[in-house]
């Protein structure tokens, strides 16, 4: 691929079964630590209450959706890639087209994350404050690009 950000569309209500697929995938690799109950939860949240409600970009390769960033505002919601493809780059270029349309960007990510707030880290996103996320029982730590 040339340029990734041709590949980089909104959202489609269409889109919601291998938007799914990706979070599930990803998802049970970056927090093997949550409550089969609390990923349930989620799932079924994603479905009826973020995807329909966030501004949300699918990134494409061949025309097959291999990930996606949701956004409320200047904050990124949620961001998955097809576990096949992570360490291609395909993250943040994600990112960078979030911050294009939106300038400097917050996040909250689980401390124990262990691929997500590395990510973050790279990509110069700072340490705000780290804070209990009562529904998981986990560490949220909120992020942000300086200027943010």
């Amino acid at each position: 691929m040339t340029d990734i950000n041709q590949s980089i569309r909104p959202y489609h209500a269409d889109d919601i079964e291998p938007v799914i697929a990706i979070w599930q995938r990803a998802n049970a690799i970056a927090h093997p630590f949550l409550a089969p109950d609390f990923v349930a939860e989620v799932h079924q949240a994603m479905r009826d209450i973020y995807l329909p409600n966030a501004e949300t970009y699918v990134l494409e390769e061949d025309g097959r959706v291999i990930g996606f960033i949701a956004l409320l505002g200047n904050e990124i919601g949620g961001l998955f890639l097809d576990p096949a493809v992570h360490g291609k780059g395909y993250g943040k270029a994600l990112v960078d087209h979030a911050f294009a349309l939106k300038g400097p960007l917050k996040v909250e990510v689980f401390r124990d994350n262990k691929i997500g707030r590395p990510f973050y880290e790279r990509y110069g996103f700072e340490f705000v404050e780290d804070e209990l996320h009562e529904p998981s029982g986990q560490v949220n730590r909120k992020m942000a690009m300086p200027g943010a």
